[in-house]
């Protein structure tokens, strides 16, 4: 995953940009769980690593995820939460495809 997807998404270090494929991820999951985006959700993953302003430790890469990294271990706690499999549209899944 590069830091200019992430940041051409929206996510910035100032912040979630209005109008943005960020900003419609925040709402979507804010309606989802009745008004709240959930700390470790996408929205909130992926604006961590916009202000960050570094994507590359994560473990996201263009060829798959990286064995070890954080990115891994998040793709692995979700799994254990879902019964063995990574949900589409999860947290992993939606951090992976950015």
């Amino acid at each position: 995953m590069s830091n200019q997807n992430v940041r051409n998404a929206g996510f910035t270090s100032s912040g979630i940009t209005g109008g943005s494929l960020a900003s419609s991820m925040m709402s979507q999951e804010a309606r989802a769980s009745a008004g709240g985006v959930h700390s470790g959700g996408p929205a909130a993953t992926l604006q961590e690593m916009g202000a960050r302003g570094s994507t590359h430790s994560s473990g996201f890469t263009s060829s798959g995820i990286s064995g070890g990294s954080q990115a891994s271990q998040m793709m692995s706690q979700e799994a254990r939460s879902h019964g063995g499999g990574t949900p589409r549209g999860g947290t992993t899944s939606t951090v992976q495809s950015i």
